[in-house]
């Protein structure tokens, strides 16, 4: 991992190569982890502001994770392939599908699973955690469906405190999905003074305010009010938006 300043606009960066990431695999799940996680803990790698988590997961097909406790977390589920079965303790029990964006706020406390809803094929998803703006609020489960269309060349935002049309958080954290094809440029404008934003690549390779990113590479930037993106070859990219402090 890489610290950088740049003195022209003072925006910052820290670089989260795809091959620093922790990494753990129990037969059924294939997990690769942005931030300390479990038993792997890096100290440079707890949290980037409100972003906690980012797990990269593969699970096996019909394999998951058991009825556990989660509070005050708001925790986010993006599969980019297969399906998900998720049960909670607020009475959800559906399905979470690829193009399906999931967020269920823990609050007070909550109980849920997750599966591999197939019995063939694995299923993989990104799973985050954003500490919450508010502690102690009443659990509370939101899904929906994107169209892959409304992220190309463009940012479709699918989780945020305001727009109706995404999943509602409690944070001021914004997520946006977008696929570019080569050459295209793009940009990215925070929506408050002290926010940053943490780019993590799906797939492809592109340039993040001239830092190069190739496939599940990461870097969270800080400092400008607008970052600049430009694709190499055709890539798929998350952005979170999360509060520094």
């Amino acid at each position: 991992m890489e610290t950088l300043k740049t003195n022209s606009n003072s925006v910052e960066k820290k670089l989260h190569p795809a091959s620093e990431r922790g990494h753990v695999n129990f037969g059924w799940l294939d997990s690769h982890h942005s931030f300390s996680f479990g038993h792997w803990y890096h100290p440079e790698k707890t949290n980037f502001g409100a972003l906690r988590v980012l797990n990269d997961d593969i699970v096996e097909p019909s394999m998951g994770f058991g009825t556990h406790p989660h509070q005050d977390m708001e925790i986010i589920s993006i599969p980019l392939f297969g399906e998900l079965a998720h049960k909670d303790s607020t009475g959800t029990n559906g399905i979470i599908r690829t193009g399906d964006v999931q967020i269920m706020s823990a609050g007070s406390g909550i109980m849920h699973s997750e599966f591999n809803h197939s019995s063939e094929k694995k299923v993989n998803f990104l799973q985050v955690w954003i500490l919450p703006k508010v502690k102690g609020i009443e659990p509370r489960y939101a899904q929906k469906t994107f169209s892959e269309a409304g992220r190309v060349n463009r940012f479709q935002t699918v989780v945020s405190p305001i727009d109706d049309e995404a999943v509602w958080i409690n944070q001021d954290a914004y997520f946006s999905l977008a696929t570019l094809d080569p050459g295209k440029d793009l940009s990215y404008r925070v929506h408050a003074p002290g926010q940053g934003i943490f780019t993590f690549l799906i797939s492809g390779k592109l340039k993040v305010e001239n830092t190069t990113l190739e496939r599940r590479d990461a870097v969270g930037l800080w400092g400008a009010d607008e970052y600049k993106f430009q694709a190499e070859v055709k890539s798929e990219l998350l952005v979170i938006e999360v509060p520094m402090k």
